[in-house]
């Protein structure tokens, strides 16, 4: 494989995930660790991407500011966003996680609704306190340089001592039948604490997603109430998550 369709592999890879281990796009790539770390630093050079320790990140994942230019597939999020507006009633307690797509909701949110609405995510929250009548609770904890939200036992005991009406969560990879995943552990600890923490739990997920995975499990599909795509519900790449009992929006 030449290298301009390695280094394009990369980009599509970080832009969907958010975040990509160089092991994993070693093994995809069938080259050696070094080589992809070579390419990942041009990248980085080039300012397609972020290096981290042991992977990358994209840039619309670790941007300081709530609103910016970097977010792949912007106006599917939006489209996803947007759906997700419609669960949201006046006077209710929510949870919105961290990712591009929730930063997409938290964006849309009226600023005539009320609410009450939790969050590990600085990015989130930030958006939030632009919204006059919600109020914005922060879940506290480590927080991870990465993803910019709260991790670790902390967070997790925090969230134990609440109960949403709704929780929106975004993820990695969504199988129909093995579930939600993630790559990193201290997320997983984190989602599924959420996901226990909340009366419903809505997912938001650009439909390339569907039906990948990865090591570490968040939850089975069942787990979920809601999920919210860009596609029309119809739509035939949805076809394995209507076997189960599950609200497709």
């Amino acid at each position: 494989m030449l290298k301009e369709e390695r280094q394009q592999t990369i980009l599509n890879e970080v832009e969907l995930h958010n975040r990509i281990l160089l092991t994993d796009i070693a093994e995809t790539l069938d080259v050696s660790i070094d080589t992809v770390r070579r390419d990942v630093k041009e990248l980085d050079a080039e300012n397609k991407l972020r290096r981290v320790h042991g992977g990358a990140i994209s840039l619309g994942f670790t941007t300081n500011s709530t609103r910016n230019s970097n977010i792949y597939k912007q106006k599917e999020k939006i489209k996803i966003a947007e759906k997700a507006l419609k669960l949201l009633k006046d006077g209710g307690v929510v949870f919105i996680d961290g990712g591009t797509t929730c930063l997409e909701l938290a964006h849309l949110v009226p600023s005539n609704i009320r609410l009450t609405c939790f969050t590990h995510s600085l990015p989130v929250a930030m958006e939030l306190l632009t919204k006059p009548n919600v109020t914005v609770i922060t879940v506290g904890g480590q927080l991870s340089r990465e993803s910019q939200t709260a991790i670790g036992a902390n967070a997790i005991h925090n969230l134990a001592e609440i109960k949403v009406d709704f929780s929106f969560i975004g993820t990695g990879y969504v199988d129909s039948h093995y579930g939600l995943t993630e790559f990193d552990w201290d997320i997983v600890q984190v989602k599924k604490a959420v996901i226990k923490c909340s009366k419903k739990t809505v997912l938001l997920s650009i439909s390339e997603k569907l039906n990948s995975q990865h090591r570490y499990k968040t939850c089975d599909i069942n787990a979920i109430n809601t999920i919210i795509t860009e596609l029309d519900p119809e739509n035939d790449l949805l076809s394995s998550f209507r076997n189960h009992d599950i609200r497709i929006l």
